[in-house]
């Protein structure tokens, strides 16, 4: 299976929603998320309002330019005392459950990451899957002395430095992103955003 990766574009809105929901659909996702249905298609929609970086929102289509996956990225930053640097954060990263296990993920991580290093970006964190993420070169965050916001370190809590040594000056300290991800602050958002999918 060819996978081409490429930027995504206006046109792709909604598709990408649609197949974003469908990725994040499955039982305990939408048990935690206590309202239904998923949180991320509607992350994907607010992100590129704000916090999103539009020249790291990439899909994957095959050679008849059928969309089947998702990644974006949005702005986070590592605050450590009166130092504040600028860091990505990336995710949702969406794929349609029929096409999971079959490298489109993969593809896309490497092409986010690869795009974000030409962008000169200086590192990524993120929360993720431990499992799943470190053979494209991610570590837990504590490696790097990088707590969450409230102090924590654990396996998915994961990050990655493009520019060698560029977290260094911020050991120590707490890794902040957006308030997009943060399911109880947005629930009532994401409620009414959800109910444009369930009326079509």
């Amino acid at each position: 299976m060819e996978i081409k990766v490429r930027l995504e574009e206006e046109k792709d809105y909604r598709r990408v929603e649609e197949i974003t929901r469908a990725a994040f659909g499955y039982p305990d996702r939408v048990e935690r998320g206590q309202i239904g249905c998923p949180y991320e298609h509607w992350m994907v929609h607010e992100l590129r309002h704000r916090d999103g970086i539009m020249d790291l929102s990439l899909v994957a289509e095959l050679e008849d330019g059928t969309i089947v996956g998702h990644i974006i990225c949005s702005n986070a930053v590592v605050r450590k005392e009166n130092l504040s640097f600028p860091v990505l954060n990336f995710g949702p990263l969406s794929v349609l459950p029929e096409y999971q296990r079959r490298g489109v993920g993969g593809a896309l991580i490497r092409a986010m990451i690869e795009r974000a290093k030409q962008l000169d970006y200086g590192a990524i964190l993120f929360f993720g899957r431990p499992e799943y993420y470190p053979q494209f070169g991610f570590k837990e965050a504590e490696t790097f002395g990088i707590a969450d916001a409230d102090g924590y370190n654990y396996p998915s809590f994961m990050a990655m430095e493009l520019k060698e040594g560029y977290l260094k000056a911020v050991r120590g300290g707490r890794y902040f992103e957006s308030d997009i991800y943060n399911d109880e602050l947005n629930r009532e958002a994401v409620r009414a955003f959800d109910g444009e999918f369930t009326n079509e």
